[in-house]
């Protein structure tokens, strides 16, 4: 009772047109930032901190949190709209929003998206708002032990990816942990795979390979078919989902919501995995296993709200302990930091009403990221409907500026270009491109806490420590159940 209280105190705090004009002008900065390829959530916070400084302690924190909010639901857009990612974790929204706008149907995963976007992060932050303090606890006893088996528990969703063949989905998953190789050790500090190439000592930047094997592929191949077909504006639908559609899916939008909010708890574990395993227990839970893939808007809203309720999760370390659960959070505790506020256990007691006013603009952000983005779906359909001779061309630009905004280097340009001719091949042959950005993800994660816990002690700590030995009994599951699953159908008929 306490606790609505004092966020009646805090909604209380935002009444006023200032820091409602501050909540929805960061939240069209966000979908900004998540839009544009090379623009994480974690830089477009960074890029405001200076202009927060100015501001009212609780006036620029909500304005950056609402930018973090909107930014991860602002990548699936061009996700959705042209297969071009804007943040890591919309990665996964290209897996059946793009189809759905091949099918001439951008208007009903733009509204999933913002949809279960806006509920996942309602979830998150109704997670946050009463179970802050346990879950923080929780998360701090993941060790190394516990990371690799998250991140092998992750690294077994290929089955879903695989479009029914698992042997080109692991060939893939292997190229990407091959290219996760390349560079320093991170224990020994040697260098591997460099060839001599300095630029090559830090590994490959993760934007412009994302860019590559998607915006760039998909226009290669778009090249080769010499699609150059002007499309006519009215043979694409902008018709958002219907009411019930939206109930239908109703299990998947929550069972990711509360996904996403979990994992991203976990500092380090971030959106991005959070998408992928919030997509493959959406699958496996789902009626329509087959439409996955195909243009299914459970897949949709699996991403969307996952993303969401990830930043929910994130802030739970950050407010309760001071430790980051994501490089956003981890520019947040800056700016906490550069207005005055230490993060951490006594913050609740000293400062309340700047936490609740933060919480409550949480909710405000998000019903604003629902109305802006139910409004901006036309201007995407637009930009769909544009002619290929147009819209190539115009995605070849934004994938270079955005390559090369990473590190302000041409050397992440031709790595992006590098990338978009390696997923061209292996689209070309029918092997999927999401597992290359998976072994990517997972890869470091996977290797470097697998080395610490062997310092630790020896194999046995994985199956020793309870939540290492469950989440590895998880990962075995998730891989063989597909395998389970298509033997008994074979069986049955």
């Amino acid at each position: 009772m306490e606790i609505l209280t004092h966020l009646m105190q805090g909604f209380a705090l935002l009444a006023n047109w200032v820091p409602l004009l501050i909540i929805v002008v960061g939240v069209m900065l966000g979908i900004l930032v998540g839009v544009l390829p090379g623009l994480s959530p974690a830089m477009g916070v960074a890029l405001l901190v200076p202009f927060s400084y100015g501001l009212d302690p609780l006036y620029g924190l909500i304005l950056l949190v609402s930018v973090y909010a909107a930014a991860n639901y602002g990548g699936t857009i061009t996700a959705i709209a042209i297969n071009t990612p804007g943040t890591p974790s919309a990665i996964v929204s290209t897996f059946d929003g793009y189809p759905l706008t091949q099918q001439g149907k951008p208007g009903r995963a733009l509204g999933t998206s913002v949809v279960a976007s806006t509920f996942g992060g309602f979830f998150g932050t109704i997670i946050l708002i009463f179970f802050s303090v346990p879950l923080a606890k929780a998360a701090l006893s993941f060790g190394p032990a516990e990371y690799f088996a998250l991140a092998v528990f992750g690294l077994t969703i290929i089955s879903s990816l695989s479009k029914g063949n698992y042997l080109k989905a692991f060939i893939a998953t292997l190229i990407g942990l091959l290219l996760n190789t390349v560079g320093m050790d991170p224990f020994t500090g040697y260098l591997r795979f460099t060839f001599g190439i300095p630029e090559l000592s830090d590994g490959f930047s993760f934007i412009p390979a994302l860019i590559g094997l998607f915006a760039l592929s998909e226009i290669f191949l778009s090249m080769e078919k010499s699609e150059t077909v002007k499309k006519a504006i009215g043979s694409v639908s902008g018709k958002m989902p219907k009411v019930k559609e939206l109930w239908g899916i109703k299990r998947a939008i929550a069972q990711s919501s509360v996904i996403g909010t979990l994992i991203g708890v976990v500092p380090g574990a971030g959106a991005t995995i959070a998408a992928f395993i919030a997509y493959n227990e959406a699958k496996r839970a789902s009626k329509n296993k087959e439409e996955f893939g195909k243009g299914s808007i459970e897949g949709v809203a699996a991403a969307g709200a996952s993303g969401s309720g990830s930043v929910g999760g994130a802030l739970v370390p950050l407010l309760t302990l001071g430790i980051p659960g994501s490089a956003a959070t981890a520019v947040l505790i800056g700016a906490l930091m550069l207005h005055g506020i230490s993060p951490g256990p006594e913050l609740f007691k000293e400062k309340t009403a700047i936490v609740y006013g933060l919480f409550a603009s949480l909710f405000i952000a998000y019903a604003a990221m629902l109305i802006l983005g139910a409004l901006g779906n036309q201007l995407w359909i637009k930009i769909i409907a544009a002619p290929k001779a147009i819209l190539n061309p115009a995605i070849l630009a934004i994938a270079f500026i955005g390559s090369y905004s990473v590190g302000n280097s041409m050397f992440d340009v031709w790595a992006c270009f590098g990338f978009g001719i390696l997923g061209w091949i292996l689209r070309r042959y029918d092997f999927p491109t999401a597992p290359v950005i998976l072994g990517l993800i997972l890869g470091f994660l996977a290797e470097t806490n697998f080395r610490r816990a062997l310092l630790m002690g020896d194999a046995r700590i994985f199956f020793t420590r309870p939540v290492s030995l469950i989440l590895l009994i998880l990962a075995v599951l998730s891989f063989f159940m597909p395998f389970i699953r298509a033997f008994w159908q074979r069986k049955k008929s």
